[in-house]
C-alpha cells in the first residue's frame, strides 16, 4: 500500500479539505468540519495521508520547545479504518520524525499525544522511555512532563502518577485502532471511563531520527 503524506500549514487548509476530513471520521469520532476548523487555529501543521488519491488519515501537530526541550506535540488526528490504519500511522509518524530531524538536528526529541485507545501506542514504537507503560515506574521527571503536557493540552485535571488527564469537551485524541493492539490491560483499564485520556509520550533519540532524512513523499 503506497502512502502519500503531505504536510502544510494549518492556515492553508481549505473548506473542502476540512469537509473531507470530517467525512473520514463521520462513522467514528465524528469531528465535524467546524470543530476541525477551530482546531486548525490551535495547531501549526497538518499532515494528510492519502492512498490512491483518497484521504486516509490526518494529524494536527506542532514542532516546538517545551521548557527548552525539542518536542513534537500531536493534536487530534485519525488513521482511518483498522484494515489500513497501521500503514497510515506509519506514514504519518515517519513524516513527523523527518520534520523533527530537520528542525532539531542532533537533539533528542519528546513526542507526545493524547490517547484513548491502547492501539495508539503503536505511534511510539522504537522510541525510548515510553510513558505511561506497565511495569515502568513514573518517576519525578515523568510527572514533570505530565504537568507540562497537561498544561499544553489544556487538560482540566491530571493524575500525575498514572498520567491520566481529564478533559471538558470533545475527545481530541490520536484516533487509531489496530487489528492487533498491544496487550496492555492495565492501560485499557486506566482509560475506560469517559472524559479522560492518557498523556502518552516517548523519546525519539537523535540516533533514532538519523534515518529519517527524506520526507515520506
Amino acid at each position: 500500500m503506497a502512502i502519500e503524506v503531505i504536510t502544510k500549514d494549518c492556515t492553508a487548509l481549505t473548506d473542502a479539505e476540512l469537509g473531507e476530513m470530517a467525512d473520514l471520521v463521520a462513522g467514528g469520532v465524528g469531528w465535524e468540519a467546524g470543530l476541525l476548523s477551530k482546531e486548525a487555529e490551535n495547531w501549526v501543521l497538518v499532515s494528510q495521508a492519502s492512498v490512491d488519491g483518497q484521504l486516509a488519515g490526518f494529524v494536527f501537530t506542532t514542532l516546538e520547545r517545551i521548557g527548552g526541550t525539542p518536542a513534537v506535540v500531536i493534536g487530534l488526528g485519525t488513521t482511518g479504518p483498522a484494515e489500513s490504519a497501521r500503514s497510515v500511522l506509519n506514514g504519518l509518524m515517519s513524516d513527523q520524525f523527518h520534520k523533527a530531524l530537520m528542525a532539531f538536528p542532533d537533539e533528542d526529541v519528546v513526542v507526545a499525544a493524547r490517547v484513548q485507545d491502547v492501539s495508539a501506542f503503536e505511534a511510539f514504537e522504537g522510541l525510548d522511555r515510553i510513558r505511561p507503560w506497565p511495569g515502568e515506574r513514573v518517576n519525578g521527571e515523568d510527572r514533570a512532563w505530565g504537568r507540562r503536557l497537561a498544561k499544553r493540552y489544556g487538560s482540566v485535571e491530571l493524575d500525575e502518577r498514572a498520567l491520566i488527564a481529564t478533559f471538558d469537551g470533545p475527545s481530541l485524541v490520536l484516533d487509531h485502532h489496530s487489528d492487533t493492539p498491544p496487550d496492555v490491560p492495565e492501560l485499557v483499564e486506566a482509560i475506560e471511563a469517559p472524559g479522560r485520556h492518557l498523556l502518552a509520550f516517548g523519546w525519539a533519540m537523535a540516533e533514532f531520527l538519523e534515518p529519517y532524512t527524506h520526507p515520506v513523499s
